[in-house]
């Protein structure tokens, strides 16, 4: 294995990254995910519904935990990020699966403020906000694809095949 290799798959900080072949990005981000995801159909459910306002209020404290969950999970992911060796395809990935989240959060963060300060939180979900949602929520698919990449493909944090191979001994 090339030291480049090498070095992806060690953290920076085992105590802030997470053990050798156990980072803690990848549980993080499931709390951005599923936060936005869930305030996405509490959006959807607002417009099919008689008295919105509970989905409405749901949707925006939704996106507000999303927001934290990312910021939790970008600071883990610099980490995670400083171990890949720069110049490499896999750092490139890197550079556009952080800018992607990034922009994510400020879009999920703005939508935050919109809802609440634009009032509307005892209706439906404005087709603005919506709109911004959806829009977000599919450039978060496109990002996920990217840190699979770098986890799947790349092996980037992930334990090098000797370890691997030990999980297959009878």
């Amino acid at each position: 294995m090339t030291s480049g290799m090498e070095q992806a798959k060690r953290p920076v900080s085992r105590w802030l990254a997470g053990p050798y072949g156990h980072p803690i990005h990848p549980i993080l981000v499931t709390v951005p995910i599923g936060a936005w995801v869930a305030s996405l159909v509490f959006d959807l459910s607002s417009q099919a519904v008689s008295d919105p306002a509970f989905l409405t209020r749901g949707s925006m404290w939704l996106i507000g935990i999303g927001v934290l969950g990312a910021l939790a999970a970008a600071m883990v992911g610099f980490l995670d990020l400083f171990a890949i060796p720069p110049g490499t395809t896999a750092f490139r990935t890197a550079i556009v699966h952080m800018s992607l989240n990034l922009t994510i959060t400020v879009a999920y963060a703005a939508n935050f403020l919109w809802r609440r300060d634009g009032g509307g939180l005892d209706d439906a979900v404005a087709p603005g906000p919506l709109v911004l949602s959806v829009a977000a929520l599919a450039a978060l698919g496109v990002s996920g694809y990217l840190g699979g990449k770098l986890a799947y493909h790349y092996g980037v944090r992930v334990a090098d095949e000797t370890t691997q191979a030990e999980g297959y001994r009878h």
